[in-house]
């Protein structure tokens, strides 16, 4: 029977300790650091599908548009008329020529509602508006 030494068994162990403080400091970093301010995005408003979606850009300039199943456009959670969405985002495009504008309208609600905003976000100045879907799984 062959007993194996215990000075060898001892020589190759990794120590572990410093990688799980890392780890620890790590997390401790991202999550300090991370932004939970995005409220438009916590609304409960279900998204078509998309088979060619791509994450949301999260810029601080960014004005979010909820058209929820009713066709009540709502932006920072209070509910606006369409006339007052312009109005908004005309200011906003006067401050900021590139603003960003993402549209998240309720699968359910009639394609008009979100027309409606897409058309008040063109006359105002918007470039492109974008409009927010989800990616089919």
């Amino acid at each position: 029977m062959i007993r194996a030494n215990k000075e060898n068994a001892r020589g190759a162990a990794i120590e572990l300790t410093p990688m799980i403080d890392m780890v620890f400091l790590l997390l401790i970093f991202f999550l300090v650091a991370t932004t939970f301010q995005q409220t438009e995005r916590e609304m409960q408003i279900a998204l078509p599908y998309a088979s060619s979606a791509g994450p949301i850009s999260a810029s601080l300039r960014e004005i979010i548009v909820n058209v929820d199943a009713q066709g009540q456009v709502i932006v920072s959670g209070k509910v606006i008329s369409l006339e007052s969405l312009q109005e908004l985002i005309e200011r906003a495009v006067e401050r900021n020529p590139e603003q960003k504008v993402t549209i998240r309208g309720d699968k359910t609600t009639a394609y008009a509602n979100v027309v409606g905003a897409l058309d008040a976000c063109k006359s105002a100045g918007v470039q492109e508006p974008y409009l927010d879907t989800v990616i089919e799984r």
